[in-house]
């Protein structure tokens, strides 16, 4: 079963579903949903598996042993007959164990998708408290595991009688010949196993629904879980407020020091102002290096008046420059308006700034 134990709030306040994160951080700490009965029938159906393939040859050679200790029991010490007829049922019964023991295993590894954790083996002190077991068994977990038990009980018991048929029939087999009687056992048998294998699929599959609804429902959280989950996954609101604000600042610092660069600056004139570069024969287009609004746009002018760039306003192409991205080349609608400031400037010979 699952150890899901209940964390942030109360049951009443823990409405919402598990989150990813959540079920995750479960299987981290070996919080799985592991139902026992579907492991046991993995057991089952593997203890069976290896009866049929084992017991043929095995039931075969413990027969030749058993007649070659019987034929001469008068020779063989009875401490020898008995190891050897040991011997003898362990080599038909070791097939049936390791199959039952890798099918338990498979369906283990199954349900926890490879998770091997050993926390699980933590010693818990409510696992040995006396009064943790008995409200365990007298109150509502006992009631259910009573209830689980009497439906296993139910389900096997009448898959076993509806194997077993009519009873007269069976009573009539014991007045029938050995070749009979053993060929109508090894019949009997079969149908047994396959009617207990279908019961205990039915118990598994049950059981896991069950176990997996529980899992989920322990592990769901409160508003108030969803919120601090949220914050660890997101960070703090004033802290990415903080870091948003440093970006920026840096942002702004490598775009004003672009400015002294620029071949000219277009501006509104007081509400924007835009620096473009451009180098003749090396680019494309001229450049985006800096832009700004009010007081970023004063800051822009001012240190283009410091650098003795050129200062030319044009507020249509100032207010389409300004919606473009910083570090875009221009594109191709304003390459004439661009050109003639550029064509402008290059003629002034650097003599400075022009408003």
């Amino acid at each position: 079963m699952a150890e899901g134990g209940a964390q942030g709030g109360e049951a009443e306040d823990r409405t919402e579903a598990a989150t990813p994160r959540r079920l995750e951080k479960a299987r981290e700490d070996g919080q799985v949903a592991v139902s026992r009965e579907l492991a046991g029938f993995g057991a089952l159906g593997g203890g069976v598996l290896g009866l049929m393939v084992a017991l043929p040859p095995a039931g075969a050679e413990m027969l030749r042993g058993l007649r070659a200790v019987l034929e001469r029991a008068h020779e063989i010490p009875p401490m020898v007959a008995a190891v050897e007829l040991g011997r003898l049922g362990m080599l038909a019964a070791l097939p049936a164990a390791v199959l039952a023991g890798a099918g338990a295993l498979v369906a283990t590894l199954l349900q926890t998708r490879g998770l091997v954790s050993a926390k699980g083996l933590t010693p818990q002190v409510s696992r040995i408290n006396p009064l943790a077991a008995l409200k365990r068994l007298f109150g509502p977990e006992g009631a259910i595991e009573f209830l689980r038990t009497l439906v296993k009980l139910g389900l096997v018991g009448a898959a076993l009688w509806w194997a077993l048929g009519d009873p007269a029939a069976l009573a009539g087999l014991l007045y029938q010949p050995p070749a009979v009687l053993l060929a109508a056992g090894g019949r009997a048998a079969i149908d047994l196993a396959l009617a207990a294998l279908a019961a205990f699929a039915a118990i598994a599959a049950l059981d896991w629904l069950w176990v997996r609804w529980r899992h989920l429902h322990k592990l769901r959280m409160s508003r108030q879980d969803l919120k601090e989950e949220s914050r660890e996954s997101e960070g703090d609101p004033q802290i990415k407020g903080r870091l948003r604000q440093l970006r920026q600042q840096r942002a702004r610092g490598r775009m004003m020091a672009a400015v002294p660069r620029a071949a000219v600056v277009v501006t509104n004139p007081t509400h924007f102002a835009v620096a473009l570069a451009y180098e003749q024969g090396s680019s494309a287009a001229p450049r985006i290096v800096a832009k700004g609004a009010d007081a970023v746009a004063a800051r822009i002018r001012a240190l283009a008046d410091e650098n003795r760039v050129p200062i030319v306003s044009n507020p249509p192409l100032a207010r389409a420059l300004f919606r473009l991205d910083l570090d875009a080349e221009i594109p191709a609608e304003h390459y004439q308006a661009v050109a003639e400031i550029i064509a402008y400037v290059w003629r002034l010979g650097g003599r400075g700034p022009t408003a």
